[in-house]
């Protein structure tokens, strides 16, 4: 990790992370890349590796990558923008867009590489629908949901309880701060994410042990997802799981 101007009127990075050939720059505020970041990046390679059809008849294995040109991802709380390009060095044709309430975030992401725009979750797909009923022109520039829905979500929330002391200074406490029991932005992610799924799509989400496995499975269920644990690792005093949820 390295300090590096990225010149006058640019934002600073202020130090660098790389994982398995994907490097990203992390500015002032904003999380850097760690093992619950390494561990969504992968599971999510894993599960999109699924779905691509094998070669067969004599096809070469990259003509079956094609499919992926129908394949929209959305990452939520996106960071540095990690996860979002880790997929896109794997899946060139894989279509992928990042949102982070975190300005500082937004501008991370972008500047390694990812469509990344402001928006507390999937506030920015309700502002639009809320434009275009009252006729006011909508960016063309911003993220549209896919007439069909998102085949794969990403999130790795904010997972950890957190008190009102304990809160950070800054625009890095979004990182971190669950609430008291860690649970309020994955609840409210439950709570919405199924209206910008596909049709057999699926989320990925990403907690700790100290979130309480059994409670999210439970709040998955009760909002009509199944709930498939994909991936763990241990770090220091915490599990960390990737959960898979589709439409039951």
């Amino acid at each position: 990790m390295t300090d590096e101007t990225v010149g006058s009127n640019q934002p600073v990075a202020i130090t660098k992370a790389a994982y398995k050939g994907t490097k990203v720059s992390v500015l002032e505020d904003v999380y850097e890349p760690a093992e619950d970041t390494f561990l969504l990046a992968d599971c999510a390679v894993l599960e999109v590796s699924k779905l691509i059809p094998k070669p067969d008849g004599g096809l070469d294995a990259f003509d079956n990558f094609s499919f992926l040109d129908e394949f929209f991802a959305f990452e939520v709380g996106c960071g540095s923008g990690f996860v979002s390009a880790f997929l896109k060095n794997h899946f060139p044709d894989l279509h992928i867009s990042a949102v982070d309430i975190n300005p500082n975030a937004v501008s991370c992401a972008r500047m390694n590489g990812v469509r990344a725009f402001e928006s507390d979750m999937f506030e920015i797909f309700e502002k639009q629908r809320h434009q275009r009923s009252i006729d006011t022109p909508v960016e063309d520039t911003a993220p549209a949901k896919p007439p069909l829905g998102f085949d794969l979500i990403l999130f790795n929330p904010p997972y950890l309880p957190t008190s009102e002391s304990e809160k950070v200074d800054g625009l890095l406490n979004y990182a971190f701060d669950g609430g008291a029991d860690g649970r309020d932005s994955i609840n409210r992610f439950l709570n919405e994410v199924g209206a910008y799924l596909k049709d057999g799509g699926f989320f990925l989400l990403l907690i700790s042990s100290i979130t309480g496995l059994d409670e999210t499975v439970s709040e998955m269920k009760n909002c009509g997802f199944s709930a498939e644990v994909i991936g763990t690792t241990k770090c220091s005093f915490e599990e960390l799981i990737v959960l898979k949820g589709k439409q039951l």
